[in-house]
């Protein structure tokens, strides 16, 4: 499928954005005398000692010596009726899911204002009742018929005082300059019978699922641009101040609230909890995980994820931008610092660590993890032990020669026997989960950045454009 000129240099500023907004945010928030210095050439001072480049230290991601014999063997792909939450169940442990051999798009609808250079979307699709659920980069959602892909309705999110430039209390400098205002967040889950979506205007609400008629609206102190979690008749979500907020399904009281430390330098966007079993965990902008418990906010246990063994600028932070995941007892997380751990739920105990950096969730399947990096790497790893079995470079960049329009690839998802991944190049690929090699791939209509999701063996793609694709 050919692309336009001007399709491809707006995909090609939007995968910049999404690897270059760590690097922006720590220019705007260095000091004065830090920025001056970049235009200073003192070489008056020469330091002694032996140079050695800091790149020669990175460590290269190599399948281990003894993960030779492993076979690697996965459950049976499972269809699921619902994809209720960013992730899919609270938990985040989809396994093994079920699609057809040869899926092929049957239809294509635009959900409203994609990610640009002065909006974004944080909210991936979410599927259940007959319908796959939407909020476009303006804070408005909508709700589409499965099998057809025709719009139910829409509703706008954003309150009246928001519009006027004001975004969570916070002057927003695009409307107060003359431009469209800019509205970063919001994200969406289904369950009990309820639609709930967080807002990058500070607020929490409960829609009505057939309608799209507010229920109820929850106001919070700073605005919410991760996917809210529903378990056990309560909503979790994180604000960009990592407040964790519990609030009631039923009415949108709030039920206990835990305040971790601010971030002054943190990705744009926010990540979901993972909740199971009672304990939900958090992570935040510093590098922590939080296990929390779900009826009193009771911290269990927290837990480190960072390293300083990388040097891109955007590992340099410590923000855990990936969903944790939590299986069998254990829970998984991945922060771009340069760590992916598995951590024992109950106690807090780390049971290994291996060095892979991401900013996407990992996916279990079984007792196999599977994981893209930073460095566009997709690596299968041993859940039990750690150990990297297969290691395969995926493309880094759509001018590979003159390495121009770096891709970002979003997922992995493991979907009847096939590693799937979107690219903001505009395409999905297919690797084996066994080997690594890659099987296939097919042109999306733009550049993606958010993985896909999956129900009734359907997998849908929603792009940077706002296009949501269905392809069964």
């Amino acid at each position: 499928m050919s692309l336009s000129h001007t399709h491809m240099a707006n995909r090609s500023k939007r995968a910049l954005t999404t690897i270059l907004m760590p690097v922006i945010a720590t220019i705007l928030l260095s000091g004065c005398d830090t920025v001056s210095n970049v235009f200073t050439n003192n070489d008056d001072e020469i330091l002694p000692g032996t140079r050695i480049s800091v790149l020669a230290l990175e460590r290269e991601l190599r399948p281990s010596i003894e993960s030779v014999d492993t076979r690697i063997i996965l459950p049976p792909p499972e269809d699921t009726p619902v994809w209720p939450g960013a992730g899919g169940f609270s938990h985040h442990a989809m396994h093994h899911l079920a699609i057809g051999p040869n899926p092929e798009r049957v239809w294509t609808t635009n959900v409203g204002e994609g990610t640009g250079l002065r909006n974004r979307m944080f909210a991936e699709p979410v599927v259940g009742l007959g319908y796959i659920f939407t909020m476009d980069a303006e804070g408005v959602v909508a709700a589409f018929d499965v099998e057809t892909g025709r719009r139910a309705w829409r509703r706008a999110t954003i309150p009246d005082r928001e519009k006027s430039g004001f975004i969570g209390g916070i002057k927003n400098l695009g409307g107060f300059f003359g431009h469209p205002p800019y509205f970063l967040g919001g994200a969406l889950a289904l369950d009990q019978g309820r639609l709930f979506a967080t807002s990058g205007a500070a607020e929490v609400l409960a829609l009505e699922p057939e309608t799209g008629e507010v229920i109820w609206r929850t106001p919070v102190d700073t605005p919410i641009r991760a996917a809210p979690v529903v378990n056990g008749g309560r909503v979790f979500a994180i604000t960009v101040e990592n407040q964790v907020i519990a609030l009631a399904a039923d009415d949108g009281r709030q039920l206990w609230t835990y305040s971790g430390p601010a971030q002054p330098t943190i990705l744009l966007g926010g990540t979901a909890p993972a909740v199971d079993g009672g304990v939900a965990v958090v992570a935040l902008t510093n590098g922590e995980l939080i296990a929390l418990r779900t009826d009193t906010g009771a911290v269990l246990w927290n837990e480190s994820v960072v390293t300083v063994r990388r040097t891109e600028a955007a590992a340099s932070l410590p923000d855990i931008a990936a969903r944790p995941v939590i299986d069998r007892g254990r829970v998984f997380a991945i922060g771009q610092s340069g760590l992916l751990v598995a951590i024992d739920l109950r106690t807090g105990r780390r049971a290994w660590e291996a060095p892979v950096p991401g900013i996407y969730q990992p996916w279990v399947a079984g007792d196999f993890i599977y994981a893209v990096t930073l460095d566009s790497e997709a690596v299968c790893i041993d859940a039990r032990s750690g150990r990297v079995l297969w290691v395969t470079q995926l493309p880094r960049f759509e001018d590979e020669d003159d390495e121009e329009d770096r891709i970002v690839w979003a997922g992995p998802a493991l979907a009847s026997d096939r590693l799937i991944l979107v690219g903001t190049d505009g395409r999905a690929l297919s690797l084996s989960p066994y080997t690594g090699t890659v099987l296939g791939q097919i042109e999306l209509r733009d550049g993606a950045s958010m993985p896909p999701v999956f129900a009734n063996e359907t997998m849908y793609v929603l792009d940077d454009d706002g296009d949501l694709t269905a392809y069964r």
